[in-house]
Parts: C-alpha cells; sequence; structure tokens
C-alpha cells in the first residue's frame, strides 16, 4: 500500500514542504509557523486581555510604593548626614587636639630627661658617667649623633578616574607594617647600632604593627612618607643592599608602583626612645606551705626556706 501525497486543496497551510525549488517553496510558504502560532494564541484573548489590563495598575502601585520607600530612605539619609558630619568634625578636632598635647608633653618629657642628664654628670665620676651614656646610647635611651643610611618607603600614587578626575575607589598599593619590619630588621643585620622610623627611636621592646589602616610604632602613628633612618658602619650600605628585604622592596617598586630609595647620610641624629615600662617579676608575699604528707616515702618535704637551695630576695629583669 503505497501513500499518496495530497492534493493542493487539502493540504495543511501551516505545513512546510520542502521541495527541492528552494524559491519555488520560499515563495508558496513564506511566513515561519511561529508567527501564525503567536497569532493564534492573541486571538484566544478575552483572559489575556483582562491579565493584561489588570496587571497594569498592580505593576505601577508596586513601582509608586517602591518608589516611595526610597523616597523615605533618602530623606532619613540626608536627615542624618549633618549630625555625622558633626560628630566626625568633633573626633577629627580631638584627635588633633590630643596629638598636639602629646608631642607638647613629649617635648617636655625631653627637657626634663636632658636636664636629669646634667644632674646626674654633676653628681657621677667621669668614667661612671661615659659608661652611663654608652649604656644609654645601646639600649635606645639616649639621643645618638653619626653617619649612616635612610631608607624612604612612600605609598604608590592614588589612580584618578579619566572622567570625573576623582580617585578611584579602589586604593593605592601601600607600605604595610611588614615591610618596616623587614626593612628595620635588614638594617639591624647590616650592622645598624641605632634605628629609628619617622622619629621614632627603635628600642628591644618597641613593636611595629597595624591598627586598621594605620601603622603604629611603640603605639604612636606614623604615615606615608617613611623614613627609616640608622647608624652603623660604612658598609652598612652594601650590606643592606645585598638583603633579602631589599631586593623585596625593590621587587614591590617595580610592580606595585611604591617608591624605594636607599641613600648614604652624613652627621645623623637619631632621638632617645621614651623610658619603658618595665614589669619585674617577684615571688609571692606569703608562699603557700606545701601539705603535710605529700612528700613520696624516703624524701623530705622542704619548707619555705628551702634546705640547700637559695631564695630570691629580689625581682628580677
Amino acid at each position: 500500500m503505497t501513500a499518496t501525497p495530497p492534493r493542493d486543496g487539502e493540504r495543511d497551510p501551516s505545513a512546510r514542504v520542502y521541495a527541492p525549488d528552494f524559491l519555488t517553496e520560499l515563495f508558496r510558504n513564506p511566513l515561519d509557523p511561529g508567527y501564525g502560532d503567536a497569532a493564534a494564541r492573541r486571538a484566544v484573548g478575552p483572559v489575556s486581555r483582562v491579565r493584561e489590563v489588570l496587571g497594569r495598575p498592580v505593576s505601577l502601585v508596586v513601582l509608586a510604593v517602591i518608589g516611595f520607600l526610597f523616597a523615605v530612605a533618602y530623606r532619613e539619609t540626608m536627615a542624618e548626614e549633618p549630625s555625622r558630619a558633626t560628630a566626625r568634625a568633633g573626633l577629627i578636632a580631638e584627635i588633633k587636639k590630643r596629638e598636639a598635647e602629646t608631642d607638647r608633653l613629649t617635648e617636655r618629657a625631653e627637657r626634663l630627661r636632658e636636664e636629669v642628664g646634667r644632674q646626674r654628670d654633676a653628681a657621677l665620676s667621669g668614667s661612671q658617667a661615659s659608661r652611663l651614656r654608652n649604656l644609654e646610647a645601646g639600649t635606645g635611651l639616649g639621643r645618638v649623633r653619626g653617619d649612616g643610611v635612610v631608607v624612604r618607603l612612600t605609598d604608590a600614587p592614588q589612580d584618578k578616574d579619566a572622567v570625573t578626575g576623582e580617585e578611584a575607589e579602589t586604593g593605592p598599593q601601600r607600605v604595610l607594617y611588614s615591610d618596616l619590619q623587614k626593612v628595620a630588621n635588614a638594617l639591624w643585620a647590616a650592622g645598624a647600632e641605632a634605628v629609628a622610623i619617622n622619629g621614632q627611636r627603635l628600642t628591644a621592646t618597641t613593636t611595629i604593627r597595624q591598627a586598621g589602616e594605620a601603622i603604629l610604632v611603640d603605639y604612636r602613628p606614623v604615615t606615608s612618607p617613611y623614613e627609616v633612618r640608622a647608624i652603623g658602619p660604612g658598609s652598612m650600605r652594601d650590606r643592606f643592599d645585598d638583603s633579602r628585604a631589599a631586593e623585596l622592596m625593590r621587587y614591590l617598586a617595580r610592580t606595585a608602583g611604591l617608591s624605594f630609595a636607599v641613600k648614604e647620610v652624613d652627621d645623623l641624629t637619631l632621638p632617645a626612645a621614651p623610658e619603658p615600662q618595665l614589669r619585674y617579676a617577684g615571688p609571692p608575699a606569703s608562699p603557700s606551705p606545701a601539705p603535710s604528707g605529700s612528700g613520696v616515702a624516703g624524701s623530705s618535704s622542704p619548707g619555705p626556706s628551702g634546705s640547700g637551695s637559695p631564695s630570691p630576695s629580689g625581682g628580677g629583669r
């Protein structure tokens, strides 16, 4: 049984017949079936028309509510802006006031320290005063002067928007507290006898740490540009240039845009560090006696005075 092709009057108009002649087929059935389907769905449409008519007011109401909420939020934000600006200005003024007071007290402490040093030198003999001054210079508690090296580190410049000219949102590459630590340690390893960062003398108890975006040296903030000054022998510059810290900073200067420079300087003067807050350990005032019967058989448990083992009479540093 063979299938007979349908006559022209029986052919479904939406059915596409693939004939060898492409132009004949194109003129015979020019519309894609999808257009006919879309027209049929649109013709069904009283229900869809009703939905469309009812949906427009709902959309307008939703947009109006959203716009109202944005307007209220913007008004509240602008209403609180003066109070925030006032609080910020007050905090900035308080910070500047405290910094000025700290600088004034530091200068006064430095003058008093110099006066104490003069009175002490007058009371001591010449050899004792000289030995004490050498110890103060070695520990960072005395002002020192001599030839040395200055290492200068600076943050990368802030990028600006090409259209508005304002600073870009992405922050620049900054010098980290760990960079200052590496540079200071490399200078000590190169033979430095005294080191200071932005005028803050480094001692055995100095801390260099991060607090938010600020770098603190002995709890005092330092900002870019950072100058690490060191007094030491003439070979210190070459030994520092060969260190891994200097190599790392040169790499960051090439890739991240940081500024790194090293130069030798004659007649440097480094200030004295503040008096350290030392704490001493000592034995308790009334040691608790050992409980009876806690000793091992055949051995004696020493009392508070101890047998053969001296007890310390004072605190050690």
